[in-house]
């Protein structure tokens, strides 16, 4: 094996996530739908031939942890050849929900497969049965078109049966093909950026130098992970519900440290529910993935080896297993949350002076929309809150926590596209949990509708706190109000004409003793 020097292997490094940047980049400055345009709901990651993770951007934890876990699944199911292209977004089959669809394009050197590139992006319609494409589901199918592991480019030919089909389900066809188009170029940078770095150091060194930055991450990731005391530490916390009338669903998770091999185990979490906070196991393990690189150095290379030493599990049919075909829209971004939670609780009891008090627990989903004759549309945005204190400082506020990191669509931005003005934005004052350190305040959204649309609602600390560490106070929790009068946390409504829709989201958890 050919060894690179410390300097050389940082450069590789930063050469792979620049690819990984430009194609985000790429991505953001040629789509047309603000979901990606503006809050940048996509993620861009590299990976080897055998599906393991090389490079990712700072994009969206819970994107990049998902095809981290199950990019080999994919790869492995396809006869590649140079200039396809993949498609996928089934979450029982490596991806996480419907409106979170996947490209993967292989890359050739010489004629030998050397590695993929990937981007996964949100699209506000994915042809669910309600606008938005975030129903207040109860199976798969309600939740959108499903999208099996397809190639919809073979050799540099575009399918144009399969273009149709994933443009056609779309409301608005146009701003449909010019995201599925900046997906497309996205990858076509990332293929020919990296073609040309394999290139210039030979197929040999290129391989070698994944090799040694997998094994660097690995050191520093034990390295990072040895002051977590050998033991087992167990917590537990609840989702709110289902929206299908099933309440406090369980999700309670064993760690177990021993000689720097980490075990998380999901057993005694609820049983698969109707409703859609379900998840598959990818879901589960980009939770896992993003408490514990949280506890490693920034320059830790997010690659494949930072993980080596972390496993987990969870029993099939579970709600971090479920199994097709239970709805799971929400899992992604609602249950992946509480997984973080319930991660950052078992820890606290082995290192309390890392970590923080819960955050807001809840992306504070909004999905609304119209098919009337003369106006047809979709919009989605989550919407930050408070993060939880910690030990070194109080939370932040009005911020996106844990598992996204999208910005939000400015008021302009969505004034402008839309029949919905933003009559209130502003910071939920006082929702902080109190505390040594206080966490940090919410937010409070106020939309009002200039034409009747179909809204959904999937939300969650509405029943049950982020709760607060060492004597830290719990947040507040969140309400959602419509006209005055209070709504569930998840809900699907037709709105009418003037009606106004408020939303404020939860604080963050106090961290120590408030004696001020």
């Amino acid at each position: 094996m050919l060894v690179m020097d410390p300097i050389e292997l940082s450069l590789f490094s930063s050469q792979m996530d620049a690819i990984c940047e430009e194609m985000g980049a790429t991505l953001r400055r040629t789509a047309f739908s603000p979901n990606i345009k503006d809050r940048l709901d996509f993620s861009c990651a590299i990976f080897n031939a055998q599906g393991e993770l090389c490079a990712q951007a700072a994009h969206i934890p819970v994107h990049l942890g998902s095809m981290a876990y199950a990019m080999q699944g994919i790869v492995n199911c396809v006869n590649w050849q140079d200039g396809d292209m993949l498609v996928v977004n089934d979450p029982y089959l490596g991806g996480t929900h419907l409106p979170d669809v996947t490209l993967i394009s292989p890359v050739f050197t010489g004629g030998i497969l050397v590695s993929f590139v990937a981007n996964r992006a949100h699209h506000a319609d994915i042809g669910a049965q309600s606008p938005g494409s975030m129903p207040i589901s109860s199976s798969l199918e309600q939740e959108g078109l499903v999208i099996p592991p397809t190639l919809l480019i073979k050799a540099g030919e575009l399918d144009e049966a399969v273009f149709s089909q994933l443009t056609q389900i779309k409301q608005n066809t146009v701003e449909g093909k010019g995201d599925f188009a900046a997906q497309t170029s996205a990858n076509g940078v990332g293929v020919a950026r990296l073609a040309e770095l394999i290139q210039s150091i030979t197929v040999i060194q290129y391989q070698s130098a994944l090799d040694e930055l997998n094994n660097y991450a690995h050191r520093l990731a034990q390295a990072a992970l040895q002051i977590i005391p050998d033991g087992d530490y167990e917590f537990s916390d609840m989702l709110d519900d289902d929206g299908m009338g099933n309440n406090d669903i369980k999700i309670v998770v064993s760690i177990k440290v021993c000689r720097q091999k980490i075990n998380v185990d999901f057993n005694g979490t609820a049983a698969q529910v109707k409703g859609n906070i379900n998840c598959p196991l990818s879901v589960a393990a980009a939770a896992v993935f993003y408490v514990f690189r949280c506890l490693m150095p920034v320059h830790t290379p997010a690659c494949a080896g930072s993980f080596r030493a972390i496993s987990l599990s969870a029993p099939k049919g579970c709600l971090l297993n479920a199994q097709r075909p239970a709805a799971v829209a929400a899992g992604n971004v609602e249950t992946s949350m509480r997984i973080v939670d319930v991660v950052i609780g078992a820890l606290s009891q082995a290192v309390p002076e890392l970590m923080p008090a819960a955050s807001q627990g809840t992306m504070n989903n909004l999905a609304m929309g119209a098919r009337l004759k003369n106006s047809v549309w979709d919009y989605y945005e989550t919407i930050g809150g408070g993060m939880g204190a910690s030990q070194c400082a109080p939370g932040l506020s009005a911020v996106q926590s844990h598992m996204t990191n999208t910005l939000n669509t400015p008021i302009e931005v969505l004034e402008m596209a839309y029949p919905v003005s933003v009559s209130r934005y502003e910071i939920n004052r006082g929702s902080g949990g109190k505390g040594y350190h206080s966490g940090g305040d919410g937010i409070i959204r106020e939309f009002t509708f200039s034409q009747a649309a179909h809204v959904s609602l999937i939300t969650e600390r509405r029943k049950h706190a982020p709760w607060g560490v060492n004597g830290g106070e719990a947040g507040l929790k969140g309400e959602n109000v419509l006209n005055g009068k209070a709504l569930p946390g998840k809900i699907s409504l037709v709105l009418k004409k003037g009606d106004r829709l408020i939303i404020k989201t939860p604080g963050g958890g106090g961290w120590g003793r408030y004696n001020r």
